[in-house]
C-alpha cells in the first residue's frame, strides 16, 4: 500500500491507469492522494489519439481540483501505469 501511496503522490496531476486487484481498470488524472485513497478525475481517449476530459465509467470528469474525482482505496490497487507508458 505504501508503494502505491508514494507512486501516486509523485505523479499527482498526471494521467494514469490504475488497476484494482479485482481487475477493474480506472483511467484518470490523479488529483489528490491521502493515506488511504487516491482520487482521480476520469479521462477518455479521444478518437485522435489524445486525451479528453469527459464521461468515463459512470463519472463525469471536469476541470479544477477534485471536480468529478472519485477515490480508489490504496489497499485495492494492484498496479499503476502512467499515461505515457500505455497510450503512446
Amino acid at each position: 500500500m505504501e508503494k502505491y501511496y508514494h507512486l501516486c503522490r509523485q505523479h499527482q496531476g498526471k494521467v494514469a491507469r490504475i488497476t484494482e486487484k479485482n481487475g477493474r481498470v480506472h483511467v484518470g488524472r490523479i488529483t489528490r492522494v491521502t493515506n488511504s485513497k487516491v482520487f482521480i478525475t476520469p479521462v477518455h481517449q479521444s478518437g485522435l489519439g489524445g486525451f479528453g476530459l469527459g464521461f468515463y465509467g459512470g463519472y463525469y470528469g471536469g476541470y479544477g481540483y477534485g471536480y468529478g474525482a472519485y477515490g480508489i482505496g490504496l489497499g485495492f490497487i494492484a498496479g499503476v501505469a502512467l499515461a505515457g507508458l500505455f497510450f503512446f
